[in-house]
């Protein structure tokens, strides 16, 4: 098993601190190592939606900010596609290229990862 810390989002984008909290937590990591991956499971997928529209309920629009993932040098993005599925969502869909992968092949990455933080 490697060292690799695995950062995983399961909850939306809005309503919760988690989402922008763990975001600012995977970025501040980065800057102690490469090796990391995040994870988007779940309602978790919603956070990467283009053209979300927060401020009509009063949140921040902090979704922009996962366009700075490839400036941090955080390369492995992972979204569940059966979760993107589930929810009437493609790649297309969202801000930035992530690696899409069936449940099965993302617990198996998810597995090689020594330590856990979910948001």
């Amino acid at each position: 098993m490697s060292k690799k810390i695995a950062f995983i989002c399961s909850r939306g984008p809005h309503g919760y601190a988690a989402g922008r909290e763990g975001l600012d937590a995977l970025l501040a990591t980065s800057a102690m190592t490469d090796s990391l991956a995040l994870f988007l499971i779940g309602d978790g997928v919603l956070q990467l939606l283009k053209e979300q529209q927060p401020a009509t309920i009063l949140q921040r629009h902090y979704a922009p900010t996962f366009k700075m993932l490839e400036l941090y040098d955080i390369e492995e993005v992972y979204v569940c596609a059966d979760s993107l599925a589930e929810r009437g969502v493609t790649v297309d869909d969202l801000l930035i290229p992530v690696d899409s992968l069936p449940r099965h092949e993302l617990a198996r990455r998810w597995a090689q990862c020594s330590t856990h933080i979910s948001f």
